[in-house]
């Protein structure tokens, strides 16, 4: 009974029916060309980072370490004349008729004097004449150029720019001076090398060439005479001396500094 009648004093509160809510439609927003929408792909392969120059993080070889700290302290410090006129070197295009010139005299290949060895043997043991050697061709190798130097046979010589260490050739411009020779500083030994068929060479030269070629030839001589043998400059300008681009701002910002204070002074003196 007593629970009968809490139930009827009591109200029982219902939960709402649940009714559907009209949503209102919202217009689409167009895509911005300027911005365009770039969504992310979570998933494996997705969302890679973008390429970036890593090579300052390198660790390089400690050749190639050496040989960039080289090009900086060339730079900083100063360097003597003997040293700093192996930076002179010759034009891209003068480079390039000195080198079709030397094209035509390149010596011949280790098989291919191994063969004219073979046929002149064969011509020799047949009776007949040997084929004929070459007249004119480029010589190499730091003692035998040196020999023809000194002899005054080479009439022209090339030296490479980047031989190491530098002390093996620092000495030849001076040479050729002394004996009137003919000479030019070239970018580099690779090229050199691959000119006699070898990976690089410091030096190579040439004693004559073929009689439709000598214009040509006295053409280069005087280009050489003129640029390197009779070129006072090189015997007298120091090279390096370049601060870094840091130290050159610092200097600049205290010259800039001090300029400001002597402005300040002279003003307040009323000058």
């Amino acid at each position: 009974y007593f629970l009968y009648s809490y139930f009827c004093s009591t109200t029982i509160n219902m939960a709402p029916k649940k009714t559907k809510e009209v949503k209102k439609s919202t217009p689409a927003k167009k895509a911005d060309p300027l911005f365009p929408a770039r969504p992310r792909a979570t998933g494996i392969g997705g969302a890679i980072r973008p390429i970036k120059d890593l090579s300052r993080f390198v660790r390089w070889p400690k050749y190639v370490r050496i040989q960039r700290q080289r090009a900086v302290l060339y730079q900083r410090l100063k360097v003597p004349p003997a040293v700093n006129q192996f930076t002179k070197t010759l034009g891209k295009n003068e480079a390039m008729t000195v080198f079709s010139l030397l094209n035509k005299y390149r010596p011949l290949t280790a098989a291919a004097k191994k063969q004219r060895v073979k046929e002149a043997a064969a011509a020799a043991a047949s009776g007949g004449s040997a084929p004929a050697k070459a007249a004119n061709q480029v010589k190499f190798g730091l003692k035998h150029v040196t020999t023809l130097i000194e002899e005054k046979k080479a009439q022209l010589v090339l030296i490479a720019c980047d031989v190491d260490p530098i002390e093996l050739v620092m000495w030849v411009p001076a040479l050729c001076r002394k004996m009137d020779v003919p000479f030019m500083i070239v970018k580099d030994k690779a090229r050199l090398g691959a000119l006699v068929h070898q990976k690089t060479a410091a030096v190579v030269a040439l004693t004559g060439v073929d009689k439709e070629d000598s214009k040509q030839l006295d053409l280069l001589k005087e280009l050489a005479l003129e640029k390197y043998n009779n070129n006072k400059d090189l015997l007298r300008k120091w090279g390096g001396g370049i601060m870094g681009l840091k130290t050159q701002a610092k200097l600049d910002k205290r010259a800039k500094a001090m300029a400001i204070e002597e402005a300040k002074k002279k003003a307040s003196l009323g000058l």
